[in-house]
């Protein structure tokens, strides 16, 4: 990570271990992370709320579910490293928790330094690997809308859109659907990252809140289309242009110059 990103990324560290986070944490600082740290196993859910870059996780925190963890969440945050940092494996484990999902296991002890190192190795490759995918298919391009994907923008008309990062990232969703309807549920699952509880309304408060800043800024296009109790649809559409409304006889001509009083109809003189 460089240091002048707006934002620091996030680095969760599951660990009780205070002797060893107390100097992750600082190597971190130092290298520009933000950090959250917890001492007993978070819900896959409340981790995935948190939005981090990488996770780095002691499975003997996690306790006996440490392998149901590593794979629900591998599962459920494919974009996010996984670091497993254990005090004692063995090859069979260490085998075990990279194919469920797992970027990457350092065995303790270990120098803070390294597990700096890996975590940043490990994110270089999913932010690799986001952009490689983006250029397979070519720059993304829609209307007058232009994904800048490697800066996390949306320009319109030449005029970057003024977006939070999750308006991007469900505009961005929606975009490359191509075309496909998707419910709620399934927009709600991949950009919130966990699932939607009943009566939430936060995808349509979102989609409603884009659709107010495209407008504004590709005025001329619609985007966002919806389908009542199922979900939502992108599709890029050029508006059509209003009719110009009718125009009478007596507007036509005082736009011509002629007084409209002069257009008065007369009756023809019938015979008595």
């Amino acid at each position: 990570m460089t240091r002048n990103e707006k934002t620091p990324r996030t680095v969760v560290v599951i660990d009780d271990d205070s002797g060893f986070v107390t100097v992750l944490c600082k190597r971190l600082e130092q290298a520009g992370w933000a950090h959250v740290v917890m001492k007993a196993a978070p819900r896959i859910d409340e981790l995935a709320a948190m939005r981090p870059a990488a996770v780095a996780v002691n499975p003997a925190v996690l306790g006996p579910v440490s392998w149901e963890f590593l794979q629900q969440y591998a599962e459920a945050q494919p974009g996010v490293g996984l670091i497993v940092c254990a005090e004692q494996s063995s090859v069979a484990q260490r085998v075990r928790g990279l194919r469920l999902g797992a970027d990457d296991w350092i065995g303790k002890p270990c120098h803070p330094e390294e597990v700096v190192a890996r975590i940043e190795a490990v994110t270089r490759r999913h932010r690799r690997t986001a952009v490689e995918e983006v250029g397979e298919a070519g720059p993304l391009v829609t209307g007058e809308l232009e994904f800048r994907v490697d800066r996390y923008e949306v320009v319109a008309a030449g005029r970057q859109v003024d977006l939070t990062k999750r308006e991007y990232e469900l505009l961005l969703l929606l975009a490359r659907s191509d075309g496909r309807v998707l419910p709620r549920e399934d927009i709600y699952q991949r950009v919130w990252g966990y699932a939607m509880a009943r009566g939430d309304r936060s995808v349509d408060v979102f989609v409603r809140k884009l659709r107010h800043k495209l407008e504004a800024a590709s005025p001329n296009w619609r985007y966002i289309h919806t389908h009542f109790g199922i979900g939502y649809r992108f599709d890029a559409e050029e508006s059509v242009a209003a009719a110009p409304p009718a125009t009478s006889a007596g507007e036509a001509t005082a736009e011509a110059g002629v007084p409209a009083a002069k257009l008065a109809v007369v009756e023809p003189i019938r015979a008595a």
